[in-house]
């Protein structure tokens, strides 16, 4: 049977664990001085949020992603909207129609795979943003590598480029991805699927399918 590798810091027992990224505090206060709404785009950040600061959750959130709505409401904060797709530009589109007069501030990690700001003040929204944590790959050694026709679980674009950091990518291998801008960040001509929905119960339910498949 095909083995499946998860690259999320998240452990999930069905699984095996290879976690490729780590995350790192690098903000100490939050600047709520012009914003009255807050942007995440990933659970990691509110975490990182109610570290730094609990007066977060006096603020109506965006919130990018089930994963990421879940923890606001976890934590304690509101979500006033969660949109139904994900990717950079549609999000950025329906950001810049429902959201013209809220003064937004974006809790971000230091790289992201879409630039919100630069396209959104095309669209007349000034999007104020705080870098408050950064991703940094785990390195592993070669011989570390998952063995041959393995199904390989990548929950963000840092993963595939920190995967891809420690090790080659072999062509027996399939990639499951959680979304299309994790898909973008593949290589050329990987196998892959797309899970059903940005989560990563969901990339697991697919790599099962596939596990269960002739390949």
């Amino acid at each position: 049977m095909r083995t499946i590798y998860l690259l999320s810091p998240a452990i999930k027992e069905e699984v095996n664990a290879l976690p490729m990224i780590a995350f790192s505090l690098v903000a100490q206060k939050i600047d709520f001085a012009n914003c009255d709404t807050l942007v995440f785009t990933s659970k990691q950040a509110v975490v990182f949020a109610d570290m730094i600061d609990k007066r977060w959750k006096g603020y109506p959130c965006i919130a990018i992603g089930p994963a990421t709505a879940k923890q606001i409401k976890v934590l304690g904060g509101e979500v006033i909207f969660e949109p139904k797709n994900f990717y950079g530009e549609v999000l950025a589109s329906d950001i810049a129609t429902f959201f013209k007069e809220r003064k937004l501030l974006y809790l971000r990690p230091k790289e992201i795979s879409f630039d919100s700001k630069n396209f959104l003040e095309k669209k007349g929204i000034v999007l104020a943003e705080q870098i408050i944590y950064e991703t940094v790959c785990v390195k592993y050694d070669k011989e570390k590598a998952p063995p041959q026709e393995a199904i390989i679980i990548f929950t963000s674009p840092s993963s595939v480029a920190c995967f891809l950091k420690s090790f080659e990518w072999n062509s027996s291998y399939t990639a499951v991805v959680i979304g299309e801008a994790t898909l973008k960040h593949l290589p050329a001509n990987v196998d892959y699927a797309v899970a059903d929905e940005p989560l990563i119960d969901a990339c697991i339910k697919k790599a099962k399918e596939l596990q269960n498949q002739k390949h």
